[in-house]
């Protein structure tokens, strides 16, 4: 895993919101992780959320179709939690985001199956339990990500006139627009990547992705992290009903089962 970050590539995930490293795993890293999600992937069936208690069935329609998405793997297979609470990937995300400590918010396997619809225009934190402008995402490409099998595309420095308004992910690519509509102006920038490659992005950066136009798969691996410190806003996304209850709006998200801290600048 390759986790050495340059100040270069801080300035420009400041600016822009989203950033890549090239090779950041070895080929031989990409098969057992890819290896190991596939395999969690399906003994979960068609269960989408790891844990127990938590809303887990899988959506249906439109949504279905736009990727098979799988969530907190890192749960059920010792691999996948090696890889995705890795200290050094945990100390990567830190400097990008330029917080003291990073735990993980949740990982998820997204596989745009053959044919599979465009994922529309959309923000990631506001679906979320928190809400922060310091959120960051490592999406890892486990087969070549291409414009023709639906790579990522990013709208740069679009999380700092963010809020945390947002729309789903829907049949209108453009939705998100009609919130922001000054956004239509900056050129969206297209993020091809090789197997083993991945890109960071903010939770508050606008990214798409387009369909899956091949007859193969497109296997990504993503992780999802939150600042220490972070509060609960009040809504479920992944979390179970059982833990919702045991929370009020404002208290910190800190239980080491759900949230481990992956860095911290203590220890």
């Amino acid at each position: 895993m390759k986790t050495a970050i340059s100040e270069e590539q801080i300035a420009f995930y400041r600016q822009n919101g989203f950033v890549v490293q090239e090779d950041f795993l070895r080929p031989d890293e990409v098969e057992e992780l890819k290896s190991a999600v596939l395999e969690t992937v399906a003994s979960m069936g068609t269960r989408r959320i790891a844990d127990e208690g938590a809303p887990s069935k899988e959506k249906d329609g439109y949504y279905k179709a736009v990727f098979t998405q799988r969530i907190n793997l890192w749960k059920l297979n010792a691999t996948i939690k090696r890889y995705m609470l890795e200290s050094e990937l945990g100390e990567m995300v830190g400097k990008l985001a330029g917080v003291d400590e990073m735990r993980v918010w949740h990982d998820q396997a997204l596989i745009k199956e053959p044919y599979g619809n465009p994922t529309a225009w959309h923000l990631d934190n506001p679906y979320w339990s928190f809400y922060s402008r310091d959120a960051i995402s490592v999406w890892i490409a486990l087969e070549d990500a291409t414009l023709e099998n639906g790579c990522m595309y990013y709208i740069p420095t679009t999380q700092k006139t963010a809020t945390f308004k947002n729309v789903g992910i829907g049949k209108n690519l453009g939705a998100l627009f009609e919130v922001y509509p000054d956004w239509k102006k900056i050129a969206p920038v297209a993020l091809p990547l090789k197997a083993g490659s991945c890109g960071f992005h903010n939770g508050l950066t606008a990214h798409a992705a387009a369909a899956n136009m091949t007859h193969k798969r497109r296997i990504a691996m993503t992780c999802a992290y939150m600042p220490g410190g972070s509060t609960f806003n009040g809504q479920q996304n992944i979390l179970s009903v059982d833990y919702v209850k045991t929370l009020k709006e404002g208290d910190i998200l800190n239980n080491e089962a759900q949230n481990p801290v992956v860095f911290s600048k203590e220890n």
